[in-house]
């Protein structure tokens, strides 16, 4: 089975209305991505896949949406995901998501497990403006340990000017991790740049992971960063994912049979091509406790 741990609801059910249409040349060195997607759009996509986790962003009144596309926030964006899901169960999985800081965060969690049948949470602590080691935040971790519910976290850099990047440093995740030893956490990007950190955190916790989503079209650091897990010993712990709309499964899936490419000449030492293989196939839902 081939598993998709990381996507983004598309912004737009059916059709793009040609003002609204957002196409961002900061997110990959190599081409432009057309951040506007209508549903279709990304059940196309998700064809190589036979599962795909799906989720959006947060934010409570006053905050200004800063993941995919800047601008107002959706209210209802759990409900947004929970449509998506229900119109195709067999291959979707939805992760709500609540900004900690508000007074309903925990009744969201539980809204969201009981009525919209969400199975996780993701959060964005850099774009949401929230202490990742805070209170408010360990009271989501704590109710979601409490329900068995996997978290995955963005990790490592963003070009948003407005999200503070020290929120989203891999070694925070050493602290949560510690704090609610039997959480099951992903860890986004594998804390892009901070890779090396990334593998020596997801090395010391049992259920901490990191996804391989929007590596690749940075191909000396996408090397470098597989090297650095083949040598702290945890391609193991490394979960397929696309970060779709900015990479697409095909994508990902391809470069990570490419990986020595860019070294090809050069005489370092290659990934071994069978661990790739291996993340591409892994068995994602069940380390994630999300088969039942």
């Amino acid at each position: 089975m081939i598993v998709d741990v990381h996507t983004h609801v598309p912004t737009h059910r059916t059709v793009v209305p040609k003002d609204e249409e957002v196409v961002n040349a900061v997110w990959r060195p190599d081409r432009a991505v057309r951040a506007t997607c209508t549903w279709q759009d990304y059940m196309d996509a998700m064809k190589v896949v036979d599962r795909a986790i799906v989720f959006s962003i947060a934010y409570g009144p006053g905050h200004r949406r800063m993941d995919l596309v800047e601008r107002e926030p959706r209210p209802n964006a759990n409900d947004d995901t929970a449509a998506l899901v229900r119109s195709h169960p067999d291959k979707l999985i939805g992760f709500l998501s609540v900004d900690p800081a508000q007074p309903d965060a925990l009744d969201e969690i539980d809204r969201g497990v009981s009525d919209l049948k969400l199975r996780g949470i993701k959060l964005g602590p850099n774009y949401q403006d929230f202490d990742p080691l805070g209170a408010q935040a360990r009271n989501v971790y704590a109710r979601a340990q409490t329900l068995g519910l996997p978290l995955l976290f963005h990790q490592g850099t963003s070009p948003v000017r407005t999200a503070p990047i020290r929120y989203a440093h891999p070694l925070l995740m050493d602290e949560i991790a510690i704090a609610f030893p039997e959480l099951r956490i992903v860890m986004a990007h594998i804390g892009h740049p901070w890779q090396a950190d990334a593998c020596v955190v997801i090395r010391k916790h049992p259920h901490l992971y990191a996804d391989v989503s929007a590596q690749f079209y940075r191909p000396w650091s996408y090397y470098n960063a597989m090297r650095l897990a083949t040598e702290w010993n945890v391609l193991h712990k490394l979960l397929l994912g696309s970060d779709f709309p900015i990479t697409t499964p095909k994508e990902t899936i391809d470069h990570l049979r490419i990986v020595n490419q860019a070294v090809q000449v050069t005489g370092l030492p290659p990934i071994s091509v069978d661990a790739m293989e291996a993340i591409i196939h892994r068995d994602s839902l069940s380390l994630l406790g999300l088969t039942a």
